[in-house]
């Protein structure tokens, strides 16, 4: 919460400022509107509300173009959606144009035999090569040769490409005799390919995307592509992880949970869905101990293809929205979860190892978000954790097991320590004040109370405001403090003294000015900051004067 207030104070100021100089600029064209444009700046590069900023202009006889605003917003959302739509049709990944895989030939189409298999031979039926920095463009070729980026595409293939949240097989293709091949070598002219991405491109294509390590490619060469296998189980654990996950939460939180996006890479996976909430840390506890039964129940993983209609019978769950094609592959893990899906996955849950929820978040108006690690990942996080607590140990010079308990001390005696210390600030305040009320001036009827203090907040420099209030009876009253270089001011005026002109937003104004800051608020209460501690006497000494050209 502290961090919340501070942001949001360092907020305020920043916007104080460019507000401050805005208005400056409204004053010298004789302008009493704020354009939208400008308002649209102060929100956009400095989250300054517009509720904020129309309401400080209001009490300073200013307006906002607030019709310019939502007009400025929409042109920025407007030129967002079309940069989106640019990139989306001129390039794909390691900035390949999309129309080089357009120009290939049409009847040459991808198959995809990986669900069983990580390794198959077959024969190059493209290739592109991705532009050069000397000037190259992205080009269909028929050969790619050491050094070169670019892409293979092959008659069939084991490499999954990114498709439903799965993120796309890495590994290698290679031609000929190579010392790392795993089985039988094809061909002669030993060549590697290293597969950094696999890509859905035009045509019906899966893209192998990387580049040569060694040797030379051709169109047409026959070649064996090899997935990294333990990279393609990392991604197998957390896929299959996802779908225990979507159960576990509809059995938790309720039958209205639905998938509304996902991810799935070697490290994690990453799950959103439709919920009103944040879930508490039992729910959330509640759903990693399901998930872990299932996966120690070891159950079988068994996939089938099938109609749409047929799958549906069976009460397999489809992502809401989505176009599914007349024939449909189902994928169950025991009688806990059946789904539509087209990824690849453990043959049982047991493979998934373990799992680990790491965080839940909210990325939009009801939808949240769980990160999650499976296998061999948990073990590495929880080394994490545990050489952190080992630390922590030894920093507090107590056993990992005493840790919380030993914190628990330390927070309590920090607590009574920090209140011990704000004690004394407050103390040490109200006796800086001592003779305060002998610096007391009349202005013109107007009684006037200007005064500096040394190391006090806006918190205290309010509550100070009230007691002097109540000793001072109707009048102006300002104090100011510098504290870490920066100066904060407060400013109360009473009723007979606003009538007569002597507002506290216009008053804080002209003094936060002096000080290299800027501020404002309502007539009987403002809050200001500046930059320069320096200048606070002499803006204590002009508070009559600026008070006086005020009264009438």
């Amino acid at each position: 919460i502290q961090a919340e207030e501070d942001k949001f104070e360092k907020t305020y100021e920043q916007g104080m400022d460019i507000l401050q100089e805005m208005e400056d600029r409204l004053e010298k064209e004789g302008s009493k509107e704020l354009s939208g444009e400008d308002a649209f700046r102060l929100y956009d590069t400095y989250g300054f509300p517009l509720d904020n900023t129309r309401e400080i202009l209001e009490e300073r006889g200013f307006s906002v173009d607030e019709a310019g605003f939502q007009a400025a917003m929409k042109h920025q959302k407007d030129t967002a959606r079309e940069d989106r739509k640019k990139s989306g049709k001129s390039s794909t990944y390691m900035g390949a144009s999309a129309t080089v895989y357009e120009e290939m030939d049409p009847s040459v189409n991808s198959v995809f035999v990986g669900y069983d298999k990580t390794v198959c031979d077959s024969k190059i039926a493209a290739l592109a090569a991705f532009a050069s920095e000397d000037g190259e463009e992205d080009a269909v070729v028929q050969a790619l040769s050491d050094g070169q980026k670019g892409a293979v595409i092959t008659l069939e293939t084991p490499f999954y490409g990114t498709m439903g949240g799965q993120v796309g097989d890495i590994g290698r293709i290679v031609l000929g005799d190579d010392s790392g091949t795993e089985g039988a070598a094809l061909g002669k002219g030993a060549a590697v390919f290293r597969v950094t991405a696999t890509e859905h491109v035009a045509g019906n294509k899966i893209a192998h995307i990387g580049y040569v390590e060694k040797g030379m490619l051709k169109q047409g060469d026959l070649v064996r592509l090899e997935v990294d296998a333990g990279n393609r189980m990392a991604i197998c654990r957390n896929h299959s992880a996802t779908h225990l996950l979507q159960k576990a939460l509809r059995e938790v939180l309720g039958t209205h949970v639905e998938q509304a996006g996902s991810y799935q890479d070697a490290g994690r996976t990453r799950f959103d869905f439709s919920h009103f909430q944040a879930m508490t840390s039992e729910e959330i506890k509640k759903t990693e101990d399901l998930v872990n039964k299932e996966i120690l129940e070891g159950l079988d993983v068994v996939t089938e293809v099938m109609t749409l209609e047929e799958a549906r019978k069976t009460g397999a769950m489809a992502l809401f929205g989505e176009k599914y094609g007349d024939m449909v592959r189902v994928v169950r893990m025991g009688d806990f979860s059946t789904e539509l899906c087209g990824g690849t996955h453990v043959k049982n849950t047991s493979q998934i190892g373990s799992f680990k929820i790491i965080s839940e978040s909210g990325v939009a108006a009801g939808v949240r978000r769980i990160e999650a690690l499976t296998g061999e990942n948990v073990r590495v996080y929880f080394e994490g954790l545990e050489k952190k607590l080992n630390e922590a140990a030894e920093l507090l010079k107590t056993s990992p097991s005493e840790v919380p308990e030993h914190i628990g001390r330390l927070q309590k005696e920090l607590k009574e320590a920090r209140s011990e210390n704000e004690s004394l600030k407050s103390k040490a305040a109200r006796d800086a004040l001592g003779d305060i009320m002998n610096k007391v001036q009349d202005v013109d009827g107007v009684k006037v109370l200007a005064s500096a203090l040394e190391n006090v907040n806006m918190n205290e420099l309010r509550s100070l405001g009230d007691e002097l209030k109540q000793k001072l009876g109707d009048g102006v009253i300002l104090l100011a403090s510098g504290e870490n270089g920066k100066v904060s001011l407060m400013c109360m005026a009473g009723d007979e003294a606003q009538k007569r002109g002597a507002q506290a937003g216009k008053i804080i104004k002209a003094a936060a000015a002096i000080v290299g800051g800027g501020g404002g608020g309502r007539p009987n209460m403002a809050q200001a900051g500046g930059k320069n501690p320096e200048k606070i006497p002499e803006m204590i000494q002009k508070v009559p004067g600026i008070v006086a050209e005020m009264i009438r």
